[in-house]
C-alpha cells in the first residue's frame, strides 16, 4: 500500500512540475497566495496524500480568482 501511494504521489506530481519549470517562467508571478499554488500542491500531496492532497489542491485553485482569498495560506 505505501508503493502504490508514493507512486501516486509521483505521478500527480509531474504535471506540477511540468508547469513550474516550462509554463510559469513564461507567465511570470501571479499567486494570489503564499506558498504559491504549485508548491502549495506538492506540500499538500506529501503530507496528505494522492487524495486529500489532490482535494485541498483542487479546493485552493478554484479559490484563486478576483473575488477569492489572497496572503498566506499554508496547508492544513
Amino acid at each position: 500500500m505505501k508503493y502504490i501511494r508514493s507512486f501516486l504521489i509521483f505521478i500527480l506530481l509531474i504535471p506540477i512540475r511540468l508547469y513550474k519549470y516550462f509554463i510559469s517562467p513564461m507567465i511570470g508571478p501571479s499567486c494570489r497566495y503564499t506558498p504559491t499554488c504549485s508548491q502549495y500542491a506538492v506540500e499538500a500531496l506529501k503530507k496528505h496524500g494522492p487524495i486529500k492532497g489532490l482535494y485541498l489542491t483542487i479546493k485552493r485553485i478554484l479559490s484563486c480568482h478576483p473575488w477569492g482569498g489572497h496572503g498566506y495560506d499554508p496547508v492544513p
